[in-house]
């Protein structure tokens, strides 16, 4: 895209924030009000847990594709296709009243709301001064961890005066912004390149069937997602400009940060998966109350997110990085180990968890537009979000089925294995984020000394 191009990130980027706050919101909203849907739709709990896990997955999927498309098609314009989608979609949802028509709109709405976060980091990388792009990538992260927090709460509050389909309601907003951001973000010109729809259907089928054969313990899924990948990789061979850009994956800095961005959200959605359990099923808490006790963190890490870009900028990714990570498994220790002892324990754990995890992402995002080659932002952002949400989508099916295995021990047992689990999981990614500082701590020494 022009290079000349200007924008009022001042402006465009907390808009921007606002919509992906109602769009990440859209994932837990439903979570408080699923047992409703059950018994209002008389279906199964299995089938029921697809309303989430739809949504989940294809707005994984559809991240990435906006992301790939923004090499090559205007932001403005995929904008226009995500936010319409997405917001014609909630509209058809607020008269869903059976469990076909739901699911469908749960999809469609997906296929829409990729466009927020998708293109969001990309506009960021490419539009923002370098001076201020940690700012605006904290400010991004900030949101999506606060609609995380907060989204239990607007659910349980919306379904039990409105109903579940009021649910709705809050994305049919996203139409009402969209003329205001079209008139704000910047007009580039369309670039002269093809779209690889092939592996682009590949990538789809590779992340869909790996998710299904988690979250259905089908065997039959698993031999599809293995196949699919080998067929991929083949395809990956002979392509001449692929979905998925190959020379990213021969980056070893990147793919480091692909396994750090891996993990911790794996660490994020089963905690925000684990903690109502926890407080429902251990201090007999209300989903009002349970959403309560999450707010606090959310609130505190959108108050601190002025600051926390501000000294990104100032002081640097990796030392966030790893501040992050110590702050996450420490809380991740305290859960594994005094999970019973308070839910006040998990109120103050969360309080340092939120902060720590928009922060941490907030580093991580900057430090891969930082590393990638400016034509290749759209590939490289994309595909790391992608592997971000198939991580977090993948840790609530294993965090279930752990503590459906586990459905013996006494319940403050099995939570707290799967948060040792979670710490586990904190430490290797930590471990990671070392080899990766290391890494770059060398190649700076050779700059330097070539210089």
């Amino acid at each position: 895209m022009n290079d000349k191009v200007v924008m009022n990130d001042k402006v465009v980027m907390p808009l921007w924030t606002m919509c992906l706050f109602i769009v990440v919101m859209n994932t837990t909203m439903f979570n408080v009000s699923l047992p409703t849907i059950i018994q209002d739709l008389q279906i199964s709990a299995d089938l029921g847990s697809w309303v989430i896990s739809s949504y989940s997955i294809g707005y994984a999927l559809s991240t990435v594709i906006y992301s790939r498309l923004s090499d090559v098609v205007p932001i403005r314009r995929l904008l226009t296709v995500g936010l319409i989608t997405l917001g014609l979609a909630s509209v058809f949802g607020l008269f869903a009243h059976d469990f076909n028509t739901l699911l469908i709109t749960r999809i469609v709405q997906s296929a829409g709301a990729g466009a927020m976060a998708g293109l969001g980091f990309v506009l960021a990388s490419r539009y923002v001064p370098i001076e201020r792009r940690g700012a605006a990538i904290a400010m991004i992260s900030a949101g999506s961890a606060m609609a995380f927090g907060l989204g239990p709460i607007f659910g349980g509050v919306i379904s039990q005066y409105f109903g579940w389909n009021g649910l709705f309601g809050i994305t049919c907003l996203v139409l009402v912004v969209l003329p205001v951001l079209l008139r704000l973000l910047p007009k580039e010109q369309p670039q002269p390149a093809s779209f690889d729809v092939i592996g682009a259907a590949l990538t789809v089928v590779n992340a869909a069937s790996l998710l299904a054969a988690v979250t259905t313990q089908s065997l039959v899924w698993l031999a599809v997602g293995i196949v699919s990948i080998i067929v991929h990789a083949w395809y990956l061979k002979k392509a001449k400009e692929s979905f998925i850009n190959p020379q990213l994956l021969k980056m070893p800095g990147y793919l480091k940060l692909v396994t750090i961005g891996f993990c911790i959200l794996v660490l994020n959605l089963g905690n925000l998966f684990l903690m109502p359990l926890v407080l429902a099923n251990l201090f007999g808490k209300s989903a009002l109350m349970i959403g309560l006790f999450i707010a606090p963190g959310a609130l505190l890490s959108a108050f601190l997110t002025r600051f926390v870009g501000r000294f990104i900028d100032r002081y640097g990714n990796l030392r966030f990085l790893i501040i992050g990570h110590c702050i996450l498994a420490a809380v991740m220790a305290a859960f594994a180990l005094n999970l019973s002892v308070s839910p006040v324990v998990l109120l103050l754990g969360y309080l340092c968890f939120s902060p720590a995890f928009s922060a941490t992402m907030a580093s991580l995002n900057n430090e891969a537009s930082r590393v990638l080659p400016r034509t290749w932002i759209g590939s490289g952002m994309g595909l790391l979000q992608l592997i971000q949400f198939f991580g977090g989508s993948v840790s609530v099916a294993v965090c279930g089925l752990l503590l459906h295995a586990q459905r013996d021990l006494a319940p403050a047992k099995a939570y707290e294995h799967v948060y040792g689990l979670l710490l586990l999981v904190s430490l290797c990614s930590l471990g990671v984020l070392l080899l990766y500082r290391r890494s770059y701590s060398k190649s700076n020494t050779g700059q330097s000394i070539q210089a």
